[in-house]
């Protein structure tokens, strides 16, 4: 036994020692994490017409708000799993295939203006919101409506996949309202259609109807209306079940918003002019971020 002892103590001492280093392997490990390793990218997903938050620019390459915050978090697995040659790479996605293409591991981030919800938690993560906005509408400027009830009898667009459009739904069906109800495939073709007169107005994130409005031609034609439909936390989308990746994109949200990187970021899109437009949507930011910025979390209600 004297010399089980002293052959068991300084055996224990070493593992106790090694104990930091050897719980660095499993967060250092993981689907996501060994994809990246092998492939020396990160693919980014993004999207075609989502101002300011991810859209193409006029050189076909993405931009915006949630994709400048990817790519931050891009710099931070660069150094973190020590892979300086770490490169993103981008995929277009749609309203509709968005979330299927994180849940099928084809994009490793979702870089755009998707809520976050329970529904979808059931088959994605999300990270710390990166904008908390809600539902609105947006009508031609010479348009009396005002309110969800004034759309009676009318048209009401919005994107097919998208939770304004299931929330218009459900409060068209339970309120009686007898609103026609259109779906479009991507939020530049819904605004097209409310231009053309197609639709009588378009149902969406306000922030988002600003900024498609703003990089029109003729933004002054356009008006956003109403109260709150809901209220949305959007989020940086990432794959389910894989806990060391993901506390690697939490704790570097985290650290952008707690060092004000991410503020920064904030403002060039939401108060200096944006391409291709160059205009600016003076959007400070809201008293619902600021408050949830204060101590951030990927815990959000619903």
């Amino acid at each position: 036994m004297p010399q089980l002892r002293s052959f068991v103590r300084p055996a224990l001492a070493c593992l106790l020692a090694l104990g930091p280093w050897l719980a660095v392997g499993p967060a250092q490990a993981g689907p996501v994490l060994d994809r990246i390793r092998s492939t020396g990218t990160v693919v980014l997903a993004h999207r075609e017409s989502s101002v300011p938050f991810s859209f193409v620019g006029p050189d076909g390459k993405p931009l915006g708000y949630a994709v400048d915050l990817c790519l931050k978090v891009v710099e931070a697995l660069r150094k973190d799993l020590a892979l300086p040659r770490l490169e993103p790479r981008f995929a277009l996605v749609t309203p509709a295939n968005r979330i299927s293409t994180i849940e099928e591991g084809k994009a490793d981030l979702e870089c755009g203006s998707t809520t976050n919800n329970a529904e979808r938690r059931e088959k994605v993560a999300f990270t710390v919101p990166h904008y908390i906005t809600g539902a609105r509408y947006l009508v031609r400027a010479d348009s009396p409506i005002e309110l969800l009830r004034d759309f009676k009898g009318r048209k009401l667009v919005s994107t097919k996949g998208t939770t304004p459009l299931k929330a218009v739904t459900r409060a068209n069906s339970e309120y009686l309202l007898g609103i026609h109800l259109l779906e479009a495939p991507e939020h530049a073709r819904a605004l097209d259609m409310v231009a053309a007169g197609e639709a009588d107005g378009f149902v969406m994130d306000d922030v988002l109807l600003y900024g498609l409005a703003a990089g029109r031609p003729d933004p002054q034609a356009f008006k956003v209306v109403g109260k709150f439909l809901t209220i949305e936390p959007l989020a940086i989308m990432l794959p389910r079940n894989d806990p060391e990746f993901k506390k690697l994109v939490d704790d570097e949200m985290k650290r952008l918003i707690q060092t004000r990187e991410a503020h920064a970021v904030y403002e060039r899109w939401f108060q200096k002019p944006i391409p291709p437009a160059n205009r600016t949507l003076n959007l400070p930011m809201n008293y619902l971020l600021k408050d949830f910025w204060k101590y951030p979390t990927d815990q959000v209600p619903g």
